[in-house]
């Protein structure tokens, strides 16, 4: 069963879909419409436990759940073509890649909230998924005769059972030129800037920088405004929304030179790790087995012919790089890949080069240092 979903990501505040497309060998293919149709039930009972075929699941399972759709078993094929090696793996190119077949990609930026959805936007749409089932075999045999069938099934399966990732403590500080703002208190009207407007968006649907964008946002931070009528003389303050919710940003700013406490001048950060151009001075033994075992797996990931962050994802090897386990053997590094979410495949391709490497990087200084002596 091939499925896709279209939203109105760069229009709407929300990921709602706003068109789902199914095809299915021997039933043909269907468009459905979400808001009228509301609950979708039927049609999941009627996909009973089939495998589902989707390019880029982890993009259109939260939006299909929101409907009440849930796989029991999914089939990647953007993954699966990640996991082979293929140069590209967008789905036009996936599809002409093995199937030959070349697809328009016009509306892929197009506003799917619109009603009603002109006839061109609706072929478009059943395009992407009517060769998706075929694409899914040409990948599954290309799988097998790599041997990589097993690691597609442990990927697609970590797809289906990953977990929404959690809200950020602090997601005013994606705001895009925050890093030009300077100050506790002119961060706290940035932050309380960032709050009415993404307020504002969700009670309107309405993507936050379709109404001010963020430059327009720290602008109006950075000419640190004494009145209303001064906000509203900022000429890079812009967006739909500037000027007829003028009120609305005045009071934010107002709220946030009022604020208390005030935000730090950096984010907690989490458990972030310190970016590994400073590992050298904060952590030196860390920065030795980052770079000695980071060649390693990039060399394994050539073997396989597949990109490295696929095999071992570039966050989990700094991740057990700066924290090692002890003692420092493949299967200890195993049980901390584990830990952190690397699949069963991956360990077994990656713990032992790794353990390797870090027992290197304890070995090499001392060996350097006694043939200078």
């Amino acid at each position: 069963m091939a499925v896709d979903v279209e939203r109105a990501s760069g229009f709407r505040y929300s990921q709602r879909a706003y068109l789902v497309q199914v095809f299915r060998r021997g039933a043909g293919l269907f468009l459905f419409d979400p808001p009228p149709i509301g609950d979708f039930t039927a049609l999941q009972d009627a996909i009973g436990d089939a495998e589902w075929v989707l390019h880029a699941a982890s993009q259109d399972l939260p939006s299909l759940r929101e409907l009440g759709l849930r796989p029991a078993k999914i089939f990647d094929t953007e993954l699966a073509a990640r996991l082979l090696g293929h140069e590209r793996v967008g789905l036009g190119a996936v599809v002409e890649d093995t199937l030959g077949i070349s697809l328009a990609k016009a509306h892929s930026a197009s506003d799917w909230s619109t009603r009603p959805l002109p006839q061109a936007w609706l072929e478009y749409a059943a395009l992407d998924v009517e060769h998706l089932v075929d694409v899914r075999d040409k990948l599954a045999d290309e799988l097998a005769e790599q041997g990589k069938t097993e690691f597609a099934a442990q990927e697609f399966l970590a797809v289906l059972e990953r977990e929404p990732k959690p809200v950020r403590e602090e997601p005013w500080r994606r705001l895009s030129g925050l890093h030009t703002v300077r100050g506790r208190r002119a961060l706290a009207v940035a932050r309380a800037l960032w709050t009415a407007r993404e307020e504002f968006a969700q009670e309107q649907d309405v993507a936050p920088g379709r109404l001010v964008p963020d430059r327009a946002l720290v602008a109006a931070v950075l000419a640190d405004p004494a009145s209303k009528s001064a906000l509203a003389a900022v000429k890079d303050f812009t967006g739909r929304a500037s000027r007829s919710q003028l009120d609305r940003w005045w009071a934010a700013i107002e709220a946030g030179r009022a604020a208390d406490p005030l935000p730090l001048e950096r984010g907690g950060g989490g458990d972030s790790l310190p970016p590994p151009r400073a590992w050298s001075d904060r952590n030196p033994e860390a920065d030795a087995r980052l770079k000695a075992a980071r060649p390693v797996v990039e060399q394994r990931a050539q073997e396989l012919g597949m990109p490295t962050e696929n095999l071992l994802t570039p966050d989990l090897l700094r991740r057990v790089a700066w924290s090692p386990p002890e003692p420092l053997t493949a299967a200890s590094v195993g049980d901390a890949l584990e830990t952190l979410g690397a699949r069963r495949w991956q360990i077994e391709q990656t713990a032992q080069p790794i353990a390797d490497a870090f027992v290197g990087s304890v070995q090499e200084p001392a060996t350097a240092s006694e043939t200078a002596s």
